[in-house]
């Protein structure tokens, strides 16, 4: 099985006969519309294609997924409902799951948890590996700028909404996590906990745009917990997931 890093939040899966597509924003190449590893690659490849979207924010769907079906007309899309709510897709062009709805088909499962932001984020269990992708669950607080309140609260959502997937999930082959330096000083703090509660076999770093670096920087608490840390150098990059 392999991990593809498309772009910011967006990942393939490549299963046998199945690939999943999570949260396309933007293909792999800088340099031209279109063109890259979806378009390229895994779009014309053979198999069951799903593609998922945890919710509306364009950073995370991109209405251009909606496309792919004349190209695939067996493609399979599985939504979180706040995008059928804002208007940005219609009730025929998707399956919709809220939090705590399951999705199960002859090929993959895929149960709905929470977010601290809006929609969902996924529990996927495909051919004997479990993969969690966290769509924007995070815990996401400004240090330099929220009240202790506030930090307080953020941090209070998050965990419960870690603790109800532990109740499901105590560990994970592989966590796609946000890893982002724009939200300051303790940009971290959501992955340190996740991986402290959630056993992480493979651990990777997402939501950070351009700065790799910064989302690089999560491999040495990552690896002090044990995971495998997949540092991520370019986009359309590919990882073997099952070695």
């Amino acid at each position: 099985m392999k991990l593809d890093y498309i772009y910011h939040s967006g990942f393939a899966i490549e299963a046998d006969g199945v690939t999943v597509i999570i949260d396309y924003y933007k293909d792999s190449s800088q340099e031209a519309f279109g063109k890259g590893i979806v378009h390229d690659y895994l779009l014309r490849k053979p198999g069951v294609l799903y593609v998922l979207a945890s919710h509306f924010h364009p950073d995370h769907f991109n209405r251009e997924v909606l496309s792919w079906k004349a190209e695939r007309p067996d493609i399979r899309y599985i939504f979180s409902k706040d995008i059928l709510k804002h208007r940005r897709a219609t009730v025929e062009d998707a399956t919709y799951i809220n939090k705590g709805d399951i999705y199960q088909d002859e090929h993959i499962r895929i149960e709905a948890f929470g977010s601290t932001d809006v929609g969902i984020s996924f529990l996927i269990d495909l051919q004997g590996v479990r993969l969690f992708h966290a769509g924007d669950l995070n815990n996401w607080h400004w240090s330099e700028e929220s009240t202790p309140q506030e930090i307080r609260k953020a941090e209070g959502n998050f965990l419960a909404e870690v603790k109800l997937l532990q109740q499901t999930a105590p560990g994970v082959d592989v966590a796609m996590f946000p890893v982002d330096s724009r939200i300051g000083k303790d940009y971290m703090r959501g992955a340190e906990q996740f991986v402290e509660r959630i056993k992480t076999t493979i651990f990777v770093p997402m939501h950070f745009s351009e700065d790799y670096q910064g989302g690089n920087a999560f491999r040495a608490y990552a690896e002090s917990k044990g995971c495998r840390f997949l540092t991520i150098f370019y986009r359309g990059e590919s990882f073997d997931i099952t070695k």
